[in-house]
């Protein structure tokens, strides 16, 4: 069976998270996705400990099912190598700062003349017009400056930023979404474009209702620790051994929580209704706190979930990377890797009924690949064995011998 992106050429000149995402996801669905790495490797690849063995395991999450080439960009011939890979490739992702392609000869007008059809996703923190553009782009920059982290946090502390980096990774979806957006328009139009997605673009896009609610009143939302600054009952509370997640979204379910929890305080009429609840949240949260204390999470949990009320613990990732659901969704599987052995990952999110992605290999070491796409686009052995002697391009030491 064909994957759905089978057939598409991805040249990914990207390194650490926003990039490596991105087209991991694309290999996941079947795109042949050459990572192109600088003499030194990708940043991650020294990112640790951990480690498993010698490979970092950060560079493991997010490399599988590519096929790793080493060149050096700032040599002449390195870039002629790249742009023979690109003659006949669909997609260029890139990460750089903005300019770095254009100085390195490489940047959109000029793939453009070596490939019409291409189309280049380019990744950056504050994307590549306006006055931020040059600004180094980081994750944790991109959450600060794009409103997260004042709405993130206990409404008493300092500001806090999400537990993993969400800015690295949502740019790297939009990239995705422009890049499937692109390769469909392609057919009707027959040429490429440049796509242009930024981690701050990311934080914005994603405040909807907060930036709504900045929009209706002027006012600022302010951190709410685990509540909902819209719906109340809608956070976090606090059980006997530990949290639990409760979200009465409307007035039907509070009557439902109202009848489960059979406390006639619940019954007054400044409760009633969702404005009602916001108006006195302080008041009810305090009332809920001193119940939600007295029974553990679990007991709470099944409690609601008989009553039909949306609720859930708060797991820690031994929780939730073990869980039976997540396993039966195949969203922790185990790959065989040439020198680690059994290697635990992330599955693949997109679930497709007639042609699901699938994990065809584990992440490459440092230039393993690098032969290979070589003599696929005609350069010879004797050729190949010279970029090696220029530091044009690298093979692991294991290969040496093969060329």
């Amino acid at each position: 069976m064909m994957l759905p992106l089978e057939g598409i050429k991805v040249i990914d000149l990207t390194r650490i998270l926003s990039g490596p995402f991105c087209t991991m996801t694309l290999a996941d669905l079947g795109a042949d996705v050459i990572k192109i790495e600088r003499p030194s490797g990708d940043d991650t690849r020294q990112w640790g400990p951990p480690f498993v063995e010698d490979e970092s395991a950060y560079f493991l999450s997010v490399n599988r099912n590519k096929k790793s080439v080493v060149l050096d960009l700032k040599k002449e011939k390195g870039k002629e190598i790249l742009k023979d890979l690109i003659k006949d490739a669909d997609v260029v992702v890139e990460n750089f700062r903005p300019g770095t392609m254009d100085k390195l000869g490489i940047g959109y007008e000029e793939l453009k003349k070596i490939n019409p059809r291409i189309i280049l996703a380019s990744i950056s923190g504050f994307g590549q017009s306006g006055s931020y553009a040059q600004k180094p782009g980081y994750d944790v920059l991109a959450q600060g400056m794009g409103g997260l982290m004042s709405v993130t946090g206990d409404p008493s502390g300092t500001p806090v930023k999400a537990g993993y980096s969400v800015a690295d990774i949502g740019a790297g979806m939009w990239a995705i979404i422009g890049i499937l957006t692109s390769l469909w328009e392609r057919q009707r139009s027959g040429e490429g474009q440049w796509i242009d997605a930024a981690l701050l673009d990311t934080m914005i896009s994603w405040q909807t209702y907060l930036a709504g609610n900045y929009f209706a009143t002027d006012k600022n939302p302010k951190p709410l620790g685990g509540a909902h600054p819209n719906i109340v009952p809608y956070q976090v509370f606090n059980a006997s051994d530990g949290y639990f997640v409760l979200a009465v979204g409307n007035d039907s379910l509070w009557d439902k929580f109202v009848e489960t929890m059979k406390m006639e305080s619940l019954r007054e009429p400044k409760f009633k209704t969702n404005p009602d609840r916001i108006k006195n949240r302080e008041l009810l949260i305090s009332i809920l706190n001193d119940v939600f204390i007295t029974r553990t999470k679990n007991e709470w949990v099944e409690l609601f979930e008989y009553s039909g009320i949306p609720c859930g613990p708060v797991n820690n990732f031994s929780d939730i990377l073990n869980d039976h659901h997540v396993k039966e969704r195949e969203m922790v599987v185990e790959t065989n890797h040439p020198t680690l052995g059994l290697l635990r990952q992330l599955g693949i999110p997109v679930k497709l009924s007639r042609t699901p992605g699938k994990i065809t290999s584990t992440p490459p070491e440092q230039g393993e690949h690098s032969e290979e796409i070589l003599k696929r686009i005609g350069y010879n052995e004797e050729q190949i064995q010279s970029f090696i002697e220029e530091g044009v391009t690298s093979i692991p030491e294991k290969n040496s011998s093969t060329v």
